[in-house]
């Protein structure tokens, strides 16, 4: 966790907020596939002793019961010899944990402290204090949603490995996969929707500790590359960081610029933007 150029808790949270959106359009994609059923296929997918259309009255039935349109599976030795499409259902909860997981760490990260973390975000209280340092929170929403996302996983190991084992027509290990595809479903789902109520929804931020950030961040001056150069400017950046001033009161002492030249070449706001401001 080295120091880089500024960026916004505003570009932050936008990258969280399409991290979220990719998760939801990932389920929708498997919606279809799970649709398509392999009811009737009977013995090893041939239909044998199945009354003639019964596999479509079956659809018909459950889609009636349930809303959903679900569909005879036009092959059902493939429906029945494997599940593609529990494997992918459990790949894009897989994904979508990879994303939570990232999200719950930085939000844990940014609101480390009080006084020796990052602080910049204030993370709501849950209530909870550590049993031995009185008074000591820990980010505990964060760390549940944190080990959901590892048994989901996990689980999709054991999910790929039992939708791996259906050898020739049956599948023996669909037990397994089910168990473990409907564990990492609800444990997901909870874990989400209270890391959303009782974390996301009070966090807030340190604008103080913000802009103390702001003002002493060293790499803002890699703005001034294309017009001082790159030497000139690790001279700026040491200097700054052997005197511990900011980089501002570096380049005014090295007589390299003045405070009002920094001011209008390094601007933190037009930095944040990147190429878009140009």
């Amino acid at each position: 966790m080295m120091d880089a150029v500024p960026m916004t808790m505003g570009q932050t949270f936008a990258t969280f907020e399409y991290q979220v959106s990719n998760a939801l359009l990932r389920i929708d994609d498997t919606l279809p596939r799970l649709l398509v059923l392999p009811q009737g296929g009977t013995a090893a997918g041939t239909g044998l002793n199945a009354p003639p259309g019964f596999d479509g009255l079956f659809c018909a039935t459950l889609a009636e019961a349930t809303g959903l349109s679900f569909a005879p599976s036009p092959h059902k030795f493939e429906g029945m010899a494997a599940h593609d499409a529990l494997v992918e259902v459990s790949g894009a909860l897989n994904t979508i944990a990879t994303s939570l997981l990232k999200i719950a760490n930085d939000i844990r990260f940014l609101g480390s402290g009080p006084r020796c973390g990052l602080g910049e975000l204030l993370v709501p209280d849950d209530g909870l204090t550590s049993s031995i340092m009185p008074g000591k929170r820990n980010p505990t929403i964060a760390e549940v949603l944190v080990q959901a996302c590892f048994q989901v996983i996990g689980n999709h190991q054991t999910i790929t490995l039992a939708g791996a084992s259906g050898n020739f027509e049956l599948n023996v290990a669909k037990p397994v996969l089910i168990y473990s595809l409907l564990q990492s479903l609800r444990v997901l789902a909870d874990s989400a929707r209270v890391f959303s109520r009782r974390l996301v929804c009070g966090i807030d931020v340190d604008r103080e500790r913000l802009a103390t950030n702001v003002d002493q961040a060293l790499l803002a001056v890699t703005a001034l590359n294309p017009i001082l150069g790159y030497d000139r400017v690790a001279q700026i950046t040491a200097t700054a960081l052997r005197d511990r001033v900011t980089p501002r009161a570096a380049a005014i002492a090295l007589g390299i610029l003045d405070g009002d030249e920094y001011d209008r070449l390094v601007d933190p706001a037009v930095l944040a933007r990147g190429s878009a401001s140009r």
